[in-house]
């Protein structure tokens, strides 16, 4: 097992007013020789949007684009008709492929949001844009792992063009959990979002973030009440 640990205080930071925003990968204006990608993991944005603010519309293309809302409404547009809400529960997936347009806006007048922005390489490039957005049942992931994308086309998951997963799970005080890596070669970025954890005697407390690889499992042991979130991906 190979491990690195990314301590959420020195993530890049950038406060825009409208906008604040930590990046665990360079982005931006930031940048951080030492974390360009994890593997075909490239973006992980964890941002909070002031009411009524927003990004205006701007373009993306060959790039696998996954959205977590944590709290509040996020408004998205984009130049295939799609306009909608995103709500917690939610997620939003979008390839933008050989190229796409969107806006992304706080829906809510009076109450920021906050949101994971997760950016992935794609698997093949050029392909037809696609969006999809979809509701998933908080229960699923009590005392476990709940996988919530895959490059499975199912209505159990949302689908990603690479072979990479995204999973979310929610663990009781002292719970032991193991989470077994689906395609052979993949590592993972485990995600604290609320809580503390013990990997491989690794502690991590909210926003910490690890990159483990060359295993084919990880076990992980809950200190406190936790939330986390395991992106697996393509190491090359």
């Amino acid at each position: 097992m190979k491990k690195i640990f990314h301590p959420a205080n020195e993530r890049g930071h950038a406060n825009h007013g409208w906008l604040n925003a930590y990046h665990s990968f360079s982005f931006a204006n930031w940048h951080d020789e030492a974390k360009v990608r994890f593997g075909l993991l490239r973006v992980l944005n964890d941002d909070t949007i002031a009411p009524g603010m927003g990004f205006g519309t701007h373009p993306h293309d060959n790039m696998e684009i996954v959205t977590i809302p944590l709290s509040g409404v996020l408004e998205h547009k984009d130049s295939m008709g799609n306009i909608g809400q995103i709500k917690p529960g939610e997620i939003q997936a979008m390839s933008a492929g050989s190229g796409i347009y969107h806006s992304e806006y706080n829906g809510s007048k009076t109450e920021e949001t906050r949101l994971f922005q997760i950016w992935v390489f794609p698997k093949v490039k050029n392909i037809s844009p696609r969006y999809d957005q979809r509701k998933f049942n908080v229960n699923d992931r009590k005392n476990k792992f709940h996988i919530i994308v895959s490059p499975e086309k199912s209505d159990k998951t949302m689908w990603i063009n690479q072979d990479a997963y995204f999973a979310l799970g929610n663990f009781e005080k002292d719970h032991t959990a193991e989470y077994v890596i689906q395609h052979p070669g993949n590592g993972v970025y485990i995600m604290m979002i609320e809580g503390a954890i013990e990997i491989d005697g690794q502690k991590l407390s909210r926003r910490d973030a690890i990159g483990i690889w060359d295993t084919d499992k990880v076990i992980l042991r809950s200190s406190v009440n936790s939330e986390l979130l395991v992106i697996e991906v393509p190491m090359n």
